[in-house]
Parts: structure tokens; sequence; C-alpha cells
């Protein structure tokens, strides 16, 4: 049985930082690249980062570069998203899961950003 569970996320002050994590299983995570997607009220999902089987990362936005750090330990099953320097937009559930095809999706992790 496919399952992710993220944790992590909470409340924090505009600039602050944040540590998701993201603990797969039912299957093997370094045979997939995977993704953090974003789901924020009354806007579509959005992609934040991926990172590929090698290693690659990618971003989806200009905004995260330099503030979001994609990391994976393919021995826990697990990838982190080290989220710092952030703001009120940033607001939103954050969810992982393979990519391109996706899997059952988890219940995320609600992250948010408000003084």
């Amino acid at each position: 049985q496919y399952q992710f569970v993220e944790s992590g996320g909470g409340l924090v002050q505009p600039g602050g930082s944040l540590s998701l994590s993201c603990v797969a299983s039912g299957f093997t995570v370094d045979s997939y690249s995977i993704i953090w997607i974003r789901q924020a009220p009354g806007k579509e999902n959005e992609g934040v980062v991926c990172i590929e089987r090698n290693g690659v990362t990618r971003y989806y936005g200009d905004s995260m570069k330099g503030r979001f750090t994609i990391s994976r330990d393919n021995a826990k099953s697990t990838v982190y998203l080290q989220m710092n320097s952030l703001n009120a937009e940033d607001t939103a559930v954050y969810f992982c899961n393979t990519y391109p095809s996706q899997k059952p999706w988890g219940q995320g992790t609600q992250v948010t950003v408000s003084s």
C-alpha cells in the first residue's frame, strides 16, 4: 500500500524557517523522482520543487529558489524540504508525491506564515 506522511508544518512568523519531512512507504523511493507541491486556499495546486533519482533538483517558481532546499535520504525513504525566509504567500498545505506519475496523496502538512 502506497503511503506518504508529511510532517513539520506549523505556524511561523514572516522571515522564519520550517523543515518539512515526507516519509514514503509501499514502494522503493529511490526509484522515483519526488515532488513537493502546495495547495493554498482558493488557488490551484502549485509545484514547489522536485528531486530526481540522481539528486538533481528542479524548482517550479523563481520565488522558491534560494529559499527552499529539497533533499532525500533513500535509506530512510524520506524527502525533506527546508524552507527559509518564509512569507505569507508560502501559506499552504504541502504535499509530496512521486513525479511525473502520482500515487495516492497523503494528508499533507499545513504551513501558515503569519505575524
